[in-house]
């Protein structure tokens, strides 16, 4: 049994009287401690996909379980780490992370449950803006805030919703650095969503694709092999590394260039209705 399985799942939206069926027949397999990325390209359901493991939106149908159970709503077994922080601005760094812990953890002593915010506020450097409103923070802090607010809640399962592509290049690299140590320090099961194809190889065990959409459904998995910790400059010249990225991103590539390829044969072509012109009478005239 999987530590945590999506079997056969779906998912469709309906706009006005069109239904798009925008995941179908996904299939993941995960073991406990492990590091997953799913990439793909903008638009082809990676979020859909989040929210269907999260518990935020119930597909339509297959199963999603964690631990042989099935999941059928949110729960503090799965922390989210959102690409737009969701962090609640009247709050400090320090409040925005005892709101879970005070829920998860509600039969903890106050002091217990003190002890532990702080310890996740100083494992994302955050100490000095410990009573800072989000308002206050950069984007980088604000994103370490929402990863420790995620990690406090001590969930058998990360996910990881694209929480770094609204980040400068510097930022995100920082922020990559961190992830890493923080998943080698607690060991935690980690789902990645990503578009950056090296920024999977660079945290991940396994990288998988997932399909265009519409109909978008995971490919197959790329198990990564190179040693930990992994050092960004030193990946670049790795050739092991430039396998794995070329292999993922020409299967993407091709995947696109299919999905073309059904859309335009599926489309059909419509022309105006036009009564031609007598131009002989016209001429006459």
């Amino acid at each position: 049994m999987s530590f945590f399985e999506l079997n056969d799942v779906g998912k469709s939206f309906v706009t006005g009287t069109t239904s798009t069926e925008v995941l179908s027949n996904v299939n993941l397999h995960m073991r406990e401690g492990e590091f997953v990325a799913i990439v793909g390209f903008s638009g082809s359901g990676k979020s859909t996909l989040v929210s269907l493991m999260a518990g935020l939106t119930a597909p339509d149908c297959g199963s999603i379980m964690l631990r042989g159970q099935p999941v059928t709503g949110p729960g503090p077994d799965r922390g989210v780490v959102f690409q737009n922080y969701s962090l609640l601005p009247w709050l400090t760094v320090y409040g925005n992370i005892a709101l879970g812990v005070d829920k998860v953890f509600h039969d903890w002593s106050a002091v217990k449950r003190k002890e532990h915010i702080e310890k996740y506020i100083r494992m994302v450097n955050l100490s000095d803006a410990s009573h800072k409103r989000p308002h206050e923070l950069s984007g980088g802090m604000r994103q370490r805030v929402s990863v420790a607010r995620a990690l406090a809640m001590n969930p058998e399962i990360l996910l990881l919703d694209e929480p770094l592509s609204a980040l400068d290049a510097l930022t995100r690299g920082n922020l990559q650095n961190q992830i890493a140590r923080l998943w080698e320090q607690d060991k935690k099961t980690v789902l990645m969503i990503t578009n950056d194809v090296d920024e999977g190889i660079l945290l991940a065990d396994r990288i998988i694709p997932l399909q265009p959409g519409p109909r978008a459904t995971l490919g197959p998995a790329f198990e990564i092999v190179l040693p930990r910790p992994r050092d960004r400059k030193a990946l670049n010249h790795d050739p092991e590394f430039q396998r794995i990225r070329n292999a993922v991103t020409n299967y993407l590539v091709e995947a696109s260039a299919r999905q073309r390829t059904m859309a335009a044969a599926k489309r059909e072509l419509r022309l105006p209705r036009l009564t031609p012109k007598d131009w002989r009478n016209a001429a006459r005239a």
